[in-house]
């Protein structure tokens, strides 16, 4: 076997519109390697690979993709000695797209019907994601439930515990995982009380409710319930919780006892449904500096 000495991050998406007969794809076809693939690009110095993934869509396509599901990553060595790639994958519901005029890098970016997309592509590797989207359920919600960002440390707080606010480490990584929680075009936002999380997503510079349910102390078993009620009502949605209750909330909602859901500050989950169904759980964890 060859030996690997350096890895190149990039990252994608499987692009889908609705389409008379089911559901289109967007594949590319790229003039220096005459080939069809998924569209992809590398990840830039300091990006988040879902951020990547979305540019990198909108680049190589036009089509500005909103994330759904984690798909599986490929990982495949290149033309260059001891240089191997790693690519992540999303499905992504394209939300507006447009003609992509031809350019040295993409020839052509089409739709095609998903059931023939096997047929075009040129390697294994996208078909294994194509095939991976394929036996996803419809995608009905995505939900974000995220942990409020760092605030300080309780015993050095004077006054009410939920009055304790982000400290300037807090308010910077609230920033930075609102940058990643807009990708998912939330409509719905949704709050436990303290004001930690409340500040937490402000930055989304959206209309917020409060709910106690999602209160450090409160039921696992009420906070499951409050949120599935919110992924009932479709689309996307972004609830931020506390420490403490998001770990059993996570077992409740998952049936999984042997999964660590220890959820550092500033970090989360996406949780994707089809219906009343929980079909994955992919972990957002924005970079820090």
């Amino acid at each position: 076997m060859a030996e690997v000495n350096t890895v190149v991050r990039a990252a994608g998406g499987v692009v889908w519109r609705p389409a008379r007969d089911g559901v289109e794809i967007v594949l590319v076809h790229r003039p220096r390697y005459d080939d069809w693939s998924l569209p992809k690009g590398k990840v830039d110095p300091g990006e988040h690979e879902l951020a990547a993934a979305v540019r990198e869509v909108h680049e190589e396509t036009l089509v500005r993709g909103v994330p759904q599901a984690r798909l599986p990553s490929i990982r495949y060595l290149t033309s260059e000695p001891g240089v191997e790639k790693v690519v992540d994958y999303w499905s992504m519901r394209a939300l507006l797209w447009q003609d992509r005029p031809a350019d040295d890098e993409i020839e052509e970016a089409r739709w095609v019907p998903v059931a023939q997309a096997p047929a075009l592509l040129s390697y294994a590797h996208d078909r294994g994601v194509v095939k991976a989207f394929l036996d996803l359920p419809p995608v009905t919600a995505v939900v974000a439930l995220v942990r409020h960002a760092h605030a300080g440390k309780r015993k050095e707080w004077a006054g009410p515990d939920a009055d304790r606010p982000l400290d300037t480490a807090g308010v910077g990584h609230a920033a930075a995982l609102s940058a990643l929680l807009r990708l998912l075009r939330p409509e719905w936002v949704v709050s436990a009380t303290p004001l930690r999380c409340r500040q937490t997503v402000e930055p989304l510079e959206m209309p917020f409710d409060l709910d106690g349910a999602f209160d450090e102390g409160r039921s696992p078993e009420a906070a499951a319930a409050a949120l599935r009620t919110l992924a009932a009502r479709g689309g996307a949605s972004v609830v931020c919780s506390q420490g403490k209750l998001m770990p059993p909330l996570l077992t409740v909602l998952t049936g999984r006892t042997n999964v660590d859901f220890h959820t550092r500050k500033g970090t989360g989950w996406v949780l994707t449904f089809s219906g009343d169904r929980l079909l994955g759980w992919d972990p957002v964890r924005p970079l820090r500096v």
